[in-house]
């Protein structure tokens, strides 16, 4: 039963006079869906409540970083036991040391990291980098792999391979994308061609192992295999951005997935963000000791920021990543989420709608397709309609998947059996529908 006065809306409203579009991250504000955004008063376990009380089991866990539910005892206690002794200090602390050692404990690519506040800043910092390391300009990213909105980053594809990409928001002058090189995410050929053309200027090749901003899309194994060959072919720095995927569909990550298909596979400087930082403003880049010597105050890029490595941000984190870290915990997660998805699929499959779904460790994605989409292009051409009939019929049924067809989902250790049989019974009555 709907509330009479609906409180979402009356703060939509109000933010809407304060806050360009009423949020502070444009997918927050239902554009893609229609609607009115809920907004969250609280969250506990796998669900939280909007303004107007309603209880919804909740996917997105703060687009990824939320992977042992919200409010674990542990994180808790970890970031009050922080408060006390202070917010912010701009100076080293132990922590800082702790949460790196155990970021590199489990990342063998990585020899030293930096901490950072967020994604944006982390991708950034590693083009910056990877420029710096190899005295070389020019970077390769990929359609529909979304690094964070840097200017350089911000980025469409050119009309050809030959040319550079084109900005993608106002605000973004030409001349600073001229050095980025925008390709179809696994084309091989295009991949090859690049390399041919503009290898001995390339700094790096920056993808996403499995791409979270285009729904769920996973780098084809020859693919990945192919982009380590050139980069190290050419003196390219292979750059994985993990910032999604680190400690998310793997202890290792996505390179110790990789690494398992690819014998000897390894980036060259890795991205991270939202589950080392448990839900706080955290995220790092990390690398080999001699690229990492690059980074001031040893080398000559600069990086600098005044609440990287946050006392109550890394306790946070801390916390996180020793739960995260116990025996058994990744076989749980990855079997919740591998039930979570199979219920879908086989209830679209009873209801005759096209759907396929796909998941790695507490991650997953799915489409209203018959097979599994490879890039960019194809994830465009999904039944708009069908989706937010789909996200509308599923979010009055309390629960919250992503508000956009271009988002992955996120399982947590919190979601129990009873949460995915709610959620698969949901879906199947609206696949009725469909």
């Amino acid at each position: 039963m709907k509330p009479a006065t609906d409180r979402n809306l009356e703060l939509f409203n109000r933010a809407g006079a304060v806050i360009p579009g009423g949020v502070n991250s444009p997918v927050r504000a239902f554009k893609a869906v229609g609607g009115t955004p809920r907004f969250v008063s609280r969250a506990q376990g796998a669900y939280m409540w909007d303004a107007n009380g309603q209880r919804y089991t909740d996917y997105i866990g703060s687009w990824g970083p939320m992977i042992l539910g919200h409010g674990h005892p542990a994180v808790v206690d970890a970031v009050q036991r922080a408060l006390t002794e202070g917010f912010s200090f701009g100076a080293p602390t132990e922590r800082e040391v702790e949460l790196a050692e155990e970021i590199l404990k489990h990342m063998p690519s990585m020899d030293m990291v930096r901490l950072v506040s967020s994604g944006t800043e982390a991708a950034m910092s590693a083009i910056r980098l990877a420029r710096g390391a190899t005295g070389r300009s020019k970077l390769i990213k990929f359609e529909g792999c979304y690094h964070g909105h840097a200017d350089a980053l911000l980025v469409k594809a050119g009309s050809g391979l030959a040319t550079f990409g084109n900005p993608t928001s106002a605000g973004v002058p030409p001349e600073v994308v001229q050095h980025t090189l925008v390709l179809e995410f696994n084309n091989l050929a295009q991949l090859e061609e690049a390399f041919v053309l503009h290898g001995k200027e390339l700094a790096c090749l920056m993808i996403e192992p499995i791409a979270g901003n285009m729904n769920f899309v996973r780098t084809a194994t020859p693919f990945m295999r192919r982009a380590r060959e050139l980069c190290t072919e050419y003196g390219a720095l292979l750059v994985l951005d993990e910032v999604m995927t680190g400690f998310r569909v793997a202890l290792g990550g996505a390179q110790s997935v990789y690494a398992k298909a690819i014998p000897g596979f390894a980036p060259d400087i890795t991205v991270m963000g939202k589950v080392i930082g448990g839900g706080m403003p955290l995220a790092a880049f990390g690398a080999k000791r001699a690229i990492m010597e690059h980074m001031a105050p040893l080398g000559t890029v600069y990086q600098a920021g005044t609440l990287s490595g946050n006392p109550i941000a890394t306790a946070c984190g801390l916390a996180t990543l020793r739960e995260i870290s116990k025996p058994g915990f990744y076989d749980a997660l990855a079997g919740q989420t591998q039930k979570l998805v199979t219920g879908l699929v086989d209830a679209a499959k009873a209801a005759g709608v096209p759907f396929c779904a796909d998941s790695e460790g507490g991650m997953f994605g799915f489409f209203l397709f018959p097979e599994l989409p490879q890039n960019y292009s194809k994830v465009m051409t999904t039944d708009a309609k069908r989706f937010n009939a789909l996200f509308h019929g599923m979010l009055d049924r309390g629960v919250y998947f992503a508000p956009a067809l271009y988002e992955a989902g996120f399982v947590s250790a919190a979601h129990t059996d009873a949460d995915i049989a709610h959620t698969v019974s949901a879906a199947a009555e609206i696949f009725a529908a469909l």
